[in-house]
């Protein structure tokens, strides 16, 4: 993310203004794209996961974590300074680049946003709400913050010293949310019925607009990580598009071929594994160089979401597979379709710069993932200790809708707006019945 000093331009301000409003509406999107994909007893669970986390990182980040993620380093590349704890010291007049320094922190907080909502995707059906709110701000602190200061920020370690690119985040938001919902899921076990039952998505066209609203959005996720309303946004803006389209054909190609039959759910996979392979990429590679890893992540990702089954690790809604996966693709292969034209001075192994950025690109995937896996299964065992993280058996048989948000998306019979709640009405045989019968 390039970050040259110079006064406020109004055309690159009103860009980052857009893109800031894409980028948060991609939450609501992932809500959708996960709600659709969840069994009908947790679907209002599910939008509440990603709901809830647009509230409790924009609050971590306002207090602390704008300011350790982008504040001056003061510990080798590791982490910022609290000079702007609680946004302190930046006003109207500061100036990031040519676009205000609030604009530019808002920008970053709907990236931290939507990577805490992914990791949500590998503990869908089971996790406790409480233990969620709880895990979310404590993650973004200690996951989500660090990476994103050693990507983004001011002498971070893999953006100064190693020389890893990495444009809009396939290190800090697409391979940390994928190991760090590895771990999560491993932390919590898998659900009741993994390997046993079907457990399909209950309603495709809400999986389809969430994907639609994801596509949206990431023009401003990859486009606006430009900064400006310049040539290289309308680039990375054209890159966005092309390996969204190669990881839908993709897919799709391995569905025929595989199963004899492509199918809808495998389309919006496949569009989704390929924008997260792009967004590392997108701002180094040539629009070939994009159709290429687009076309590979789809390919890829849609073998790799079939290995919770061998591996034995419910990653309920493949976040392991597309974001992790696709994060690794998109960000190695920089390493080999990286060109001058767009980075302004690091090349790729075709285009004549050998194997040393490639070992760079490596370098940085092997250091997040481990980082990201590691701290997250110390925070979910801590949790889970102390509190609790996993739903019981009846609550998680039952269905969460009922049993912890005391409603339901699809029998609007059981409890009404501002019906009086009670623990014998949330979890009444009737009501379990009916929500196991729908699912």
């Amino acid at each position: 993310m390039p970050l040259a000093a110079a006064s406020v331009d109004t055309g690159d301000t009103a860009w980052l203004l857009a893109a800031t409003a894409l980028v948060l509406l991609m939450t609501p999107g992932l809500a959708l794209f996960y709600g659709g994909m969840v069994r009908t007893k947790s679907v209002l669970n599910m939008l509440m996961m990603s709901f809830v986390s647009i509230a409790l990182v924009t609050v971590v980040w306002l207090a602390c974590g704008y300011s350790l993620a982008f504040g001056d380093d003061i510990a080798g590349g590791l982490i910022g300074g609290l000079d702007h704890a609680g946004m302190a010291g930046i006003g109207p007049d500061s100036v990031q680049g040519t676009v205000p320094t609030l604009l530019f922190a808002t920008f970053q907080l709907t990236f931290a946003i939507i990577t805490a909502a992914l990791v949500s995707g590998a503990v869908a059906d089971r996790a406790k709400f409480g233990a969620w709110i709880v895990f979310v701000p404590v993650w973004a602190l200690l996951v989500y913050v660090p990476v994103a200061h050693w990507t983004w920020g001011p002498g971070g370690w893999i953006l100064d010293h190693l020389g890893a690119l990495d444009f809009a985040g396939g290190l800090p938001v697409e391979i940390t949310s994928g190991a760090s919902g590895l771990a999560l899921c491993l932390v919590l076990g898998p659900r009741l019925g993994f390997k046993k039952d079907a457990m399909r998505p209950h309603n495709l066209p809400m999986v389809v607009l969430g994907a639609g609203l994801l596509w949206f959005g990431w023009f401003g996720f990859n486009a606006g990580s430009a900064l400006g309303a310049n040539g290289l946004a309308a680039a990375v803006f054209l890159n966005t598009l092309a390996a969204g389209c190669t990881g839908l054909l993709g897919w799709l190609f391995v569905e025929q071929k595989r199963d004899g039959h492509p199918t809808t759910l495998g389309a919006a996979s496949g569009a989704v594994a390929g924008l997260v392979a792009i967004t590392p990429s997108c701002g180094s590679v040539s629009l070939l160089g994009a159709l290429v890893i687009g076309l590979a992540a789809g390919v890829v990702c849609s073998y790799a979401v079939s290995w919770k089954f061998r591996f034995n690790y419910d990653d309920s809604l493949d976040v392991v597979g597309v974001h992790l996966v696709g994060g690794v693709i998109g960000t190695l292969l920089i390493g080999v379709f990286a060109t001058a034209t767009m980075t302004g001075g690091a090349e790729g192994l075709l285009h004549g710069g050998g194997f040393a950025q490639l070992g760079k690109q490596l370098v940085a995937i092997v250091a997040v993932a481990a980082y990201a896996f590691l701290v997250t299964f110390g925070i979910g065992k801590v949790i889970d200790r102390v509190m609790g993280f996993r739903a019981s058996e009846d609550q998680e048989h039952t269905g969460l809708d009922l049993t912890v948000h005391a409603e339901s998306a699809y029998d609007h019979g059981v409890l009404g707006h501002g019906a009086p709640v009670t623990s014998s009405l949330a979890t009444s045989v009737p009501a379990a019945q009916k929500v196991k019968k729908q699912a």
